[in-house]
């Protein structure tokens, strides 16, 4: 269980491929606090630790995974957004996040707004997830608010300290990131689905 409040966009400093799995290697100030099965959101997506090195720690992403995410456009050099779970007695910041990623989405705009910036991200909405207006939505482990909520797409607002800790700052036009949705807006939706009979 996590936040959505990002601790730190830490570098990507290996990639091994071993059949179907990704293996990534990750470089954080933090590395040297965690342990083997602890669990950590990477863009998002909560990942086992498998490995310990001296200020730097390794997981592996599965086909499954990789499909489902942008973990698999990874290179060397890349920042990732990292999260260590949630404890139970931590104030809830953000909101409520899984760290199962949904889906990707495309950033299709980004504009600068007096000191702040609005990101626009389009999504395939096929298959049935929604995003409501002001609502919650996590982009690549971030906990945002939802503005200008439509079928296909959204924006968020990014403040500067968000925009200079996470690697929002690092998006262009096409950057691909990873969306969990709303768990209860989940709920919601399928509830209503089953109860319509759709």
């Amino acid at each position: 269980m996590f936040s959505g409040i990002v601790e730190e966009a830490a570098k990507v400093v290996k990639l091994v491929k071993d059949k179907e799995n990704l293996h990534i290697t990750v470089s954080c100030s933090f590395a040297d606090q965690l342990k083997i099965d602890q669990s950590v959101a990477h863009n998002g997506v909560c990942l086992t630790v498998v490995n310990l090195e001296e200020g730097q720690y390794t997981v592996t992403a599965i086909l499954e995974t990789l499909q489902k995410s942008n973990l698999g456009l990874l290179q060397e050099g890349d920042k990732v957004n990292l999260e260590r779970s949630m404890r139970m007695e931590a104030l809830l910041d953000g909101h409520i996040v899984q760290g199962h990623v949904d889906q990707t989405a495309t950033c299709t705009s980004i504009e600068e707004v007096d000191g702040s910036w609005y990101f626009t991200f389009k999504y395939d909405p096929s298959l049935g997830n929604v995003t409501v207006e002001k609502g919650s939505i996590t982009v690549n482990g971030v906990s945002l608010t939802v503005v200008n909520s439509k079928d296909d797409q959204f924006s968020v607002a990014i403040i500067p300290y968000t925009y200079a800790h996470t690697n929002f700052h690092e998006f262009k036009v096409g950057t691909v990131v990873n969306l969990e949705f709303d768990i209860l807006g989940k709920y919601v939706t399928k509830l209503m689905k089953q109860y319509l009979g759709k």
